[in-house]
């Protein structure tokens, strides 16, 4: 027995100085062993992984590219074979692994994995490799188009995201008014240059211009062009309804413009000509008009701030897109494309956010919507220094304004809003109860009926009623 405990003993200490890491884990992937070379190799204690099953210590492997666990489930070796993954600190890890299953009597009882790191050797070659790209085919400086955005820039599989891009590309087909509603940050912009670019007008100018960036006189010169001497400084200059000629015109947040100027600009979309200021020549023009507000434009045209006639011009075609609020489920999939964009911008290599962090956005309400989005990743980028997963660390100085803002929205979404009536805002109150009970209780329909005091079918016909399943 002594011999066989000295043994045991000499054993564990041969594997904790040996260069290569060593983790060897039972039938089940709980682990057994893990050395101080792999300690090294990975940046974990062993207190961290021994004793604990395989999956809860790395959360980014699945069971089938884990070869500790293949070797285990396919009772067969696994020689020399590189393995690329994050550790449980959310660094990227490169090893060479010889693995290979326990037997006693003919029965699998566990898996050994001898692991030489890599890590260094393979981010040098990366590097190698990139620059021989670089030097190879250098990059050529890229051409400014007047189009950036069509339907295939906009990501997300929500059903009200993928109802207006139906919409949008029936709208692309014709030349009719298109107006735009959305919340400041939804990417209304993005949906009018989307239209443009999938109409027959893609290959004519699309000029787009912010009707709250300037004062009423400045921005009608600027819409209908001027002619010299109309007024101290004045110069023959064509505006933007010219400019656009043969193309699109996009009057973004038009619910700013002023009265008198939304009379002018009806009378641009009745008659088909405008006059430049100071002149008295007309200019025929063809431009379609794609408007985009952020307000509600029939609130709007009830208490005498916009024109009845003109929202019915504009209004031919109407897109309402989805606030982030209101499509949660693209959250995931939008963070990983700016993930991707300032990955390449700053020169980064993270590969996704935490689940923290997924989790924090799912309860967020976003009131900059996707621009807001963007802003938080691009905060927590430059914020990551050589780690893969974005984490709360990388939004520490977030997280107070995150909260300051959630209490804020739900502030706001408690005033009484009577505009529709009393009916359709009882119908809001209800579906926002139950939307926020279904996200607490991960859509748990036993606990959220419970909690509302109603029968189950009670809420699975107000869920389908309000379009949250």
């Amino acid at each position: 027995m002594k011999r066989e405990l000295l043994i045991i003993q000499a054993m564990q200490n041969i594997l904790q100085e040996v260069e290569e890491g060593i983790h060897i884990v039972d039938k089940n992937g709980t682990t057994l062993v893990y050395n101080k070379a792999m300690e090294r190799i990975e940046g974990l204690e062993s207190e961290q992984v021994i004793g604990k099953y395989l999956l809860d210590v790395f959360p980014t492997w699945q069971i089938e590219n884990s070869t500790l666990l293949s070797a285990i489930n396919q009772q067969k070796s696994v020689h020399k074979e590189m393995q690329s993954y994050l550790n449980l600190k959310g660094k990227k890890i490169t090893t060479m692994n010889t693995t290979f299953p326990i037997f006693h009597e003919g029965i699998v009882i566990g898996a050994v994995e001898i692991a030489k790191n890599l890590t260094n050797v393979n981010n040098m070659s990366e590097q190698i490799l990139e620059l021989q790209e670089r030097l190879m085919k250098p990059e050529k400086p890229k051409k400014r188009s007047t189009i950036y955005y069509d339907f295939d820039s906009i990501l997300g599989n929500n059903k009200k995201l993928l109802e207006a891009i139906k919409m949008a590309k029936r709208a692309a087909m014709s030349n009719s008014s298109v107006l735009i509603e959305g919340e400041t940050g939804t990417g209304k912009e993005l949906f009018a240059q989307s239209v443009h670019s999938g109409s027959d007008r893609c290959e004519k100018p699309f000029i787009a211009q912010n009707c709250a960036a300037f004062p009423e006189s400045l921005l009608e010169s600027i819409l209908f062009g001027t002619v010299k001497g109309s007024f101290t400084g004045a110069l023959d200059k064509p505006g933007l309804f010219e400019q656009a000629n043969g193309g699109t015109l996009l009057l973004d947040e038009i619910n700013s413009m002023s009265i008198t100027l939304q009379a002018k600009l009806l009378r641009v979309l009745q008659e088909g000509y405008i006059r430049r200021i100071g002149g008295s020549k007309d200019v025929i023009v063809d431009v379609r008009i794609i408007a985009t507000t952020n307000e509600n434009i029939l609130e709007l045209v009830e208490r005498g701030k916009f024109r009845k006639d003109l929202f019915y011009r504009l209004n031919v075609v109407n897109i309402k897109i989805p606030s982030l609020r209101d499509r949660l489920d693209d959250v995931k999939m939008l963070s990983e494309h700016f993930i991707r964009l300032y990955n390449e911008k700053l020169g980064k290599d993270v590969w996704m956010i935490g689940k923290d962090i997924e989790a924090l956005f799912q309860e967020y309400t976003w009131p900059g919507n996707i621009r807001e989005l963007q802003n938080m990743i691009e905060t927590a980028m430059n914020m990551v220094m050589d780690e893969h997963v974005i984490t709360k660390e990388h939004l520490a100085h977030k997280m107070d304004e995150l909260a300051h803002r959630k209490n804020q929205d739900m502030t706001q979404q408690t005033r009484i809003d009577l505009s529709n009536g009393i009916n359709d805002y009882l119908e809001s109150l209800e579906k926002q109860v139950i939307q926020d009970l279904l996200l607490k209780y991960n859509s748990n329909i036993s606990k959220t009926s419970k909690v509302l005091k109603i029968s189950r079918q009670n809420l699975q016909y107000k869920m389908k009623k309000y379009e949250l399943e």
